[in-house]
Formats: structure tokens, sequence, C-alpha cells
């Protein structure tokens, strides 16, 4: 790294500790960790609701002289905790370095749904994740990164509920959706089993705590097929593949880099998820029918839940997305 540079970095760990203050009741956003791409930082900000410290991912283009809208990029399940991000998985740092947007990414909230839980979680700990995500963040990003204040929101699996939930919470937030293979709904005896597999089975934390008891009204509250009638006027970008095998489920695929027990997974356990995802999806395209609201739906032939697909739905997506925020 060129000293320039690390100048750069120091200079913005001071700015954004220093623009966190009023928000934080002294409590300061901590530093700021240069990550191997120069265009790319690492900010850790504090977050009253949670009380707790969040690391974010922040990639800005590299002419910053004008201001420039902003893309939230939500991790899955794991929410960035793991490897399992879209800067280790995906070409989303190279693709979006010619583009005039800032990229940010909590790397953290894993099994949350980026939502706010109603109580603790000896698990998972207090989560109040859609204050966090639409109002603690967004003030410190657009002060310290140059933006327009014009933002978008996309996100993968879990994620891929959790745009539609914190667009429908924060209606004048965000000017493009991307919900990549997410199920978008969370009343349904379905949506519910899925929700409860990901918080309980994965995250081994109690789902109650989350929205109440389940199918009571924090359920419902939380459902964006129930609430679709908020989601009206966004520009959407919704997709979903029938679970079979395709052009990503194959030895020599990224993803899956010639381990043959990594293909089975992908092809088996991907595949299951992938189908359900699909009916899920192809009723919320039915409710937006019923209710006359404009989104584009991509339902494709193939395709697993991993890795490959979500990096061809961001690709696909970008040009609504940036649409959206002006670009």
């Amino acid at each position: 790294m060129r000293c320039g540079q690390t100048r750069r970095y120091a200079r913005w760990t001071a700015l954004v500790a220093l623009s966190a203050l009023p928000l934080t009741a002294g409590l300061p956003v901590a530093s700021a960790e240069p990550d191997p791409d120069p265009e790319t930082v690492t900010v850790h900000v504090y977050s009253p609701a949670m009380d707790r410290v969040v690391p974010v991912a922040v990639q800005t283009p590299a002419d910053t002289s004008v201001p420039r809208p902003t893309l939230y990029l939500l991790n899955g399940a794991g929410g960035g905790e793991d490897e399992a991000t879209w800067q280790h998985r995906t070409d989303v740092e190279s693709f979006l370095a010619g583009k005039n947007v800032n990229v940010v990414t909590p790397l953290a909230g894993a099994f949350s749904y980026y939502t706010d839980w109603e109580r603790d979680d000896p698990e998972l700990g207090r989560n109040k994740w859609a204050t966090f995500l639409t109002q603690e963040l967004p003030p410190i990003i657009d002060a310290e990164f140059g933006t327009s204040g014009v933002n978008a929101i996309a996100g993968i699996s879990m994620a891929g509920t959790s745009v539609l939930s914190l667009a429908i919470a924060a209606p004048s937030l965000y000017r493009g959706i991307g919900a990549y293979r997410g199920c978008a709904e969370t009343s349904t005896d379905a949506g519910q089993f899925y929700v409860r597999t990901v918080v309980e089975s994965r995250g081994g934390a109690d789902s109650e705590n989350m929205w109440g008891p389940v199918g009571g009204p924090g359920w419902v509250a939380n459902d964006p097929l129930v609430n679709a009638e908020k989601l009206r006027g966004a520009a959407m970008f919704i997709s979903s593949s029938s679970g079979l095998p395709g052009e990503h489920d194959t030895l020599t695929a990224r993803s899956v880099d010639g381990d043959p027990s990594m293909l089975a997974n992908q092809v088996i356990v991907g595949g299951i998820i992938e189908a359900a995802v699909d009916s899920c999806t192809r009723r919320l395209a039915s409710r937006f029918d019923e209710l006359g609201i404009d989104a584009t739906f991509d339902f494709r032939p193939s395709g697993t839940h991993s890795w490959g697909y979500w990096e061809d739905d961001l690709h696909e997506s970008w040009p609504m997305l940036a649409a959206s925020m002006g670009l």
C-alpha cells in the first residue's frame, strides 16, 4: 500500500469516529481497516440500539469527486460473519468498481433476518438490525463517504426477504430493491418453516424472541406478501429458479472448486431450498399482479440456491438498480 493510501485510511478512521459522536452519545465508531482492494475499507460503527460495534465493508468508486448514490448489499444467513460473503464468493468488487456508487455491506447479523427482535436472545444477543440499517447507519455513510443521499438495497437468501421488509419499514429510503432468491412470506406455514429453519436450526436461536409467538401479529407485520401494497412505487428485481441443476452446478463452478461433495450438497440441498424459494416467489408475483404493482420477476428454469446464481442476479438487476439511483 502506498503512503498516500495509508494516510487516506487513517483520515477516514478519524472522520468516521468524530462524525458518530452525536449519534452514539459519546461512544465513537471504532476504526477503519484497509482491505486488500485500496477502494474498500471496513468501518466499525457503533449501534446505540444494539449497544455493539458493527463491522461494515464500504467500497467506493475510483472517482470520489462528485456525490454518488449508495447500494446497501446484504449477505445471506451467515451475515458476513463467515466466508460466505459477496466479497469472497462473487465478482462484486470488480463488477461495481467502475460504477459511480458506494457499496455498503454489514459484516454481521447472522441468522437475524436483519430485523428488530422483540427480545434479546440467549444465542444471538440483541438484534435491532432494522433500526441500525434504516436509521443509524445511513447518516454516517452519507456524512463520510460523499453520497448523494439516494439509496438502493439488495440481498440474497435470508436477506432476499429482509430487503423487502426493510423497504416496507422505511418506504422513502430505498429507490430500488434487489431481492435475490428469498422466501418473501413470513406468516404462512411455508414461510414460517423457512424462517425457523434459518433462525432455529441453523442459528440455534428462538424465533419467538424475534417476532413473538409463531403466527402472531409480529410475523404478519413483517410479511412482504401481506404488506405488498407498501412496496408500490419502488423499482424491484425479484428472482428465483426451479432448483434443477443449472450452469453453475458443475465441478468447474467457482462455488464448487472441483469438490464432488460440495457439488452434491449444492445440487441436493441447494436444489431443495431453491425449489421452496421459487414457490414463495411465484406467490409474491401473483400477489403483485392482483394489486397491479410493477416489478421485474426473473424466474429461471434451472439453478440452485448458490453463489453463481446470486452473482448473475446482481449483474442482471444492475441496470434497474442503477436507473433507480439515477446512474
